[in-house]
């Protein structure tokens, strides 16, 4: 049973809506504001959180996304620098 998830989400602006991203869980959603989309993609990823439970494959599922959990709690990879890098050909 899951207890507490912290998860990483990014939020985008395409066209006339804004767009909720967990990558980690590869979860997404969509609201008409940045609020919208927030509470939207809870939603989703606790869609996908009750699947996998109902699955059997929550803890499997988490660990292959990078998560770890401390005391009850599952929090995402963190990375020690972040950077975006350019390819050019």
């Amino acid at each position: 049973m899951l207890n507490k998830l912290i998860f990483r989400a990014e939020f985008f602006k395409e066209d006339d809506v804004y767009v909720g991203s967990c990558p980690e869980l590869n979860v997404s959603s969509f609201g008409e504001d940045i609020e919208g989309a927030k509470h939207s993609l809870q939603e989703a990823v606790e869609g996908f959180l009750e699947t996998c439970e109902e699955m059997g494959t929550l803890e499997e599922a988490l660990e292959e996304a990078g998560f770890s959990v401390k005391q009850g709690v599952w929090t995402p990879r963190t990375p020690i620098i972040q950077e975006e890098l350019t390819i050019s050909r």
